[in-house]
């Protein structure tokens, strides 16, 4: 399995330097992060000028914050300024953050997805843009199409997805899938779409980069159900508080893996006020089943577990107070990667 990890520049320069700390730990793939605070482009062109082998991807670059065409020369940039190092990464973001801070639509997101992809892959080609689509239209009646002028490049794609029909979409038309919210044991609940996905393209898992995602924090036992209760916290926060009162993604993907019934009672209790009633009713088993927290054994277990089920890229979430103990962390997960 390749390693990887994604940061979020609102941090500040120290999420940048634990990226460039991280190639030279042997890190394959640094993801950036972009929700509510720092843009993904900004420091991804940083960092290609910081690091040598290290792939860089946009994790993720919301789609309808920008327009297609821009979206796929901020990639063909970046791949040209990395040498060939980056990937795109796209998301649809949620209602409230497209409806809330941009102001933009949160409708259709599964058709803006599609067509966002095939122009972007069009303008890789150098080819004049012309596109007659639901949602976009290239080049506007009476306006003549052009092309960009950046040399063609191929970049791969990668989505992030969690809701059924965007599997499936994933399974068509990506080159990988950043997944979050997974339990190996219950893969089925996302690779039944992804399936039907690439079997629509006549393809393969073996065609789609399984990237998944997950809190990785080593700690001894009697540390351990203090560090559960902590992550319980953000847990309930996924369950209750991301998304609208009508959509949330991150409830329904926990809900299809088994715990409908308590991912409904933390969303109630969370939008009511209780957050730290809806945090106690998240158990043990929903922290342990989608992180890699506990001792080194655990952790080397469900490494293994990841690997079994289909798992190709593992995305470290180190956990950490400062940017030694996160850079160590990460160190020692890498680790246990390389050693299965």
């Amino acid at each position: 399995m390749r390693t990887a990890t994604t940061i979020e520049a609102s941090a500040g320069r120290e999420a940048v330097e634990f990226a460039v700390q991280a190639e030279r730990l042997g890190l394959d793939v640094c993801w950036v992060a972009e929700a509510w605070g720092a843009d993904a482009p900004s420091p991804l062109g940083y960092l290609a000028a910081r690091t040598e082998t290290m792939l860089l991807g946009s994790g993720v670059i919301q789609v309808g914050t920008r327009s297609p065409v821009t979206i796929a020369q901020t990639a063909m940039t970046l791949a040209h300024l990395s040498g060939g190092r980056f990937l795109l990464g796209l998301g649809v973001s949620g209602p409230q953050v497209m409806e809330g801070l941009h102001g933009i639509p949160f409708g259709h997101p599964l058709g803006r997805m599609r067509e966002t992809v095939e122009i972007v892959r069009t303008v890789f080609t150098g080819e004049k843009v012309t596109y007659a689509g639901r949602h976009y239209g290239l080049p506007r009646p009476g306006s003549k199409p052009m092309r960009v002028s950046l040399p063609p490049v191929s970049v791969p794609v990668y989505l992030a997805t969690l809701s059924p029909k965007m599997l499936e979409l994933t399974g068509e038309i990506a080159d990988g899938w950043l997944g979050t919210s997974f339990v190996p044991e219950r893969a089925d609940a996302y690779f039944e779409y992804l399936d039907a996905g690439l079997a629509r393209a006549g393809r393969t898992r073996a065609g789609l980069d399984i990237c998944q995602g997950a809190e990785i924090n080593l700690v001894d036992e009697a540390g351990l159900a203090a560090t559960l209760a902590g992550r319980k916290k953000e847990l309930a926060f996924s369950l209750g508080g991301m998304g609208s009162a009508t959509a949330n993604f991150y409830n329904d993907a926990y809900s299809r893996q088994g715990w409908a019934e308590v991912a409904a009672r933390v969303r109630e209790r969370w939008q009511a006020g209780d957050r730290d009633g809806a945090a106690a009713l998240v158990t043990d088993e929903m922290v342990l089943a989608t992180t890699l927290i506990g001792t080194e054994d655990m952790v080397r277990a469900r490494l293994a577990t990841w690997r079994e089920a289909g798992v190709d890229t593992v995305r470290l979430y180190p956990a950490g107070e400062t940017l030694h103990a996160r850079l160590d962390t990460l160190a020692r997960g890498i680790a246990l990667i390389r050693a299965l």
